[in-house]
């Protein structure tokens, strides 16, 4: 039987861009953080990124928020960095772990860290990823370590064992909060949970399955047994 919802110790933040998807998730006290990126963006049409961003800043006021800086040269992804969290004291500016050439972001991660930027550190798939970005953010701002578990998964590895890793590589960084990203499925969250990872980041289509939880398999078979009779009739299928 699935843990209830209510006793979760994993944070649950909405991942998304879809304005009425973002404020709906928000009037619910399941959701404790959002966090956006460009290519979610772009699937929403948005074209005026600061627009957008301080419109939902100015709706979404009590919980942490992660925006992504979208340069690939370090300097400008700094500019950006710093503007990015002149927004708000909820505003989680997310780097890349690296740019598009390999070159890794590191120095760059340092710095915001150590200057009271809160950083979300993303993209990563490798411990050594992730033991480079806690030793960057060692005793500075408050950060979030967002490991594509999900990314992970998808090339055939089981990524619990690498995120039950990765929380003991953060445990020294009491600064630094592990995020699970990109899960494929409403049962991460409960993978998630059962490891201690401190953050899950899921899509609005997943959260849809929130109400599945605990579902009793009995009426949930019969249901489906349901949806293909009624399904049948109403395409009209004759043999």
């Amino acid at each position: 039987m699935a843990r209830p919802l209510a006793d979760l110790r994993v944070k649950i933040f909405a991942d998304g861009a879809d304005r009425d998807g973002m404020l709906a998730l928000y009037r619910n006290p399941l959701i404790a953080g959002f966090t956006t990126n460009p290519t979610l963006m772009r699937k929403a049409g948005i074209a005026d990124y600061r627009t957008f961003a301080k419109e939902i800043l100015g709706e979404i006021t009590d919980r942490p928020i992660s925006f992504e800086v979208f340069s690939d040269e370090f300097e400008e992804m700094e500019r950006q960095a710093m503007e990015i969290a002149s927004w708000g004291d909820k505003v989680y500016v997310k780097i890349p772990v690296s740019n598009t050439r390999e070159e890794v972001s590191y120095p760059l991660v340092r710095r915001l860290s150590h200057v009271g930027v809160k950083v979300n550190v993303t993209a990563l798939m490798l411990l050594e990823q992730v033991r480079e970005v806690g030793a960057a953010v060692q005793g500075g701002a408050s950060c979030c370590v967002s490991v594509f578990a999900g990314r992970i998964a998808d090339t055939g590895r089981d990524p619990v064992p690498l995120m039950a890793a990765a929380v003991e590589l953060l445990r020294p960084y009491p600064n630094a909060e592990l995020i699970w990203a990109s899960p494929r499925e409403l049962l991460n969250i409960f993978q998630a949970d059962a490891i201690g990872c401190h953050i899950i980041t899921v899509t609005h289509d997943v959260l849809k399955k929130l109400s599945l939880v605990g579902k009793d398999l009995g009426k949930y078979s019969l249901e489906t047994v349901k949806m293909f009779y009624e399904d049948a009739r109403a395409a009209g299928f004759r043999l």
